[in-house]
């Protein structure tokens, strides 16, 4: 086998090594987001004696109008509980510049959804998210909100911080 193909195989290979990853998922919205389309990712709970971050993760292009996204989310639990929020997030410096990451005029941002987030109850979790995007001064929501290619919900095991000794 010749040098480069095995060394673009070895690239390959540890670009995809993610050793925090516990659950990453994406749904594709090909036409914009529908401001009546809820968006949800089901799973199982991972290990109960850990704690994750969760994210959400969202890809635009340069179709997307405004340089904030509001979301509305739901964690739906095993036993029943559910936990709703409101949630605004930054796209864009003022400057008009896309905050998140890319080379192209695709753009791919990791939005802090909870941290240290724990997992005791064993069945099936269901987060879901929807857009709550409006035009200032207009009561209706954006009925199709373009310029958001891919939504995505991310776990992550929690890296320990290192304790302070002093």
């Amino acid at each position: 086998m010749h040098k480069p193909l095995i060394c673009f195989f070895l690239v390959i290979f540890l670009i995809s090594c993610d050793p925090n990853r516990v659950f990453d998922k994406y749904k594709s919205l090909p036409d914009g987001w529908h401001k009546d389309s809820v968006i949800s990712f089901s799973f199982e709970n991972p290990d109960t004696t850990k704690v994750y971050d969760l994210f959400i993760n969202i890809r635009n292009n340069n179709d997307y109008a405004f340089s904030n996204l509001y979301l509305i989310t739901e964690m739906n639990f095993p036993n029943g509980k559910t936990i709703a929020d409101t949630l605004e997030y930054e796209m864009a410096y003022p400057n008009g510049q896309w905050m998140g990451e890319g080379f192209t005029d695709l753009k791919e941002s990791k939005l802090w959804y909870r941290e240290k987030v724990g997992f005791g109850e064993t069945g099936e979790y269901l987060f879901k998210i929807r857009h709550a995007m409006r035009k200032n001064g207009e009561i209706n929501g954006v009925e199709n909100l373009k310029g958001i290619t891919e939504v995505g919900f991310r776990i992550e095991e929690a890296i320990p911080q290192a304790k302070n000794s002093n």
